[in-house]
């Protein structure tokens, strides 16, 4: 390092600064409009805190992409995407749970984020932003706990010996009776039925209030594809005598007033897809159940599929902003 002079970010660095810019202004705009609605005195304060982190975030960014000379995306605006006065669309518990859900999923995305940082100063900021989404997603399970709309996983019996073992069958036993599923595979199964159900009560109230009508049509094909893959992993529980979680969907209101910008919720519902790639691809790395990684495997090309049908919408309105990317070295030789 040149005296006086800083290290320039990494392409890991500026990547995951702009991916979380965007996440974090659309996350501005969408905890804006949750407070302005809250009335649970006690769901309001945590509301409150998750907007000021996001709003915290979105400044630092700023700060750090103007030091280095990047141009600020445009992401998502209050002004532009969100009308304040909108009636209600969720319950308050629906977003406490939807934080809580936001949260856990910010935790993996700053420990990523951490592992990819080189300079001490972006270290530092990633160190800082995985404790206080932890100190989030500890409040806003302590509060669900609390009110009783925490929904756990089920439990295992106490392991009282250690076995090893001994058969190909653990693997491989497709057409016969399949073995009891094994706790990351019980764990992933109950947690995809939750995301998916999540997603199906936000992109229910997201259609209500779209206003172009492939943006309306592509959210009720998104919600049709979430519940056909909720019947399906609620299927490989009850083979097992296991319960099935909950659903939100009569947290929803019927409101259907322009409330986000088709914008803000194609945003949203393309990220949803692609972390469900994402915990898909986990879940078939952690079952060692052959017949699990086969049904994740398909269940993940339909929603892969989802997600470029998603992307041209967003292209043919001009709602996609390029992130950052190598230049085309042929293009620039072509223009000399």
């Amino acid at each position: 390092m040149v005296e006086g002079k800083q290290i320039r970010l990494t392409s890991g660095e500026i990547t995951q600064l702009y991916m979380q810019y965007m996440e974090d202004s659309a996350t501005v705009c969408s905890l804006s409009f949750f407070l302005e609605k809250a009335e649970d005195t006690e769901i309001k304060p945590i509301i409150k805190h998750a907007l000021q982190l996001s709003q915290t975030h979105v400044h630092k960014i700023k700060s750090i992409l103007t030091e280095e000379k990047h141009k600020i995306p445009h992401g998502f605006k209050v002004e532009e995407d969100v009308d304040l006065t909108a009636p209600r669309l969720y319950a308050d518990s629906f977003i406490l749970t939807f934080i809580h859900q936001m949260a856990a999923i910010g935790l993996r995305a700053y420990a990523a984020s951490l592992s990819l940082a080189v300079r001490s100063d972006i270290t530092t900021y990633y160190k800082e932003r995985l404790q206080e989404t932890m100190e989030l997603y500890e409040m806003s399970k302590d509060l669900l706990l609390s009110k009783g709309l925490y929904i756990r996983a089920p439990y295992l019996p106490n392991l009282d010996e250690v076995n090893f073992v001994k058969k190909q069958s653990f693997l491989w036993d497709i057409f016969g009776e399949k073995r009891p599923l094994i706790g990351s595979e019980l764990t992933n199964l109950y947690s995809n039925i939750q995301r998916n159900a999540l997603g199906t009560a936000t992109l229910t109230g997201f259609s209500q209030v779209a206003q172009a009508k492939d943006v309306t049509k592509f959210m009720l094909r998104c919600i049709d594809i979430a519940k056909k893959h909720i019947t399906v992993f609620s299927e490989k529980l009850k083979e097992s005598n296991l319960p099935v979680p909950m659903t939100w969907d009569t947290d929803i209101s019927k409101s259907t007033t322009n409330t986000f910008s088709d914008k803000l919720m194609m945003y949203y519902t393309t990220s949803l897809i692609s972390l469900s790639i994402g915990f898909y691809g986990l879940s078939i790395a952690q079952s060692p159940r052959v017949d699990l990684g086969v049904m994740y495997n398909r269940l993940s090309l339909e929603i892969q599929k989802l997600s470029e049908d998603g992307a041209n919408i967003m292209i043919k309105n001009k709602w996609l902003e390029q992130p950052p990317m190598v230049p085309n070295r042929k293009d620039l030789a072509k223009g000399n």
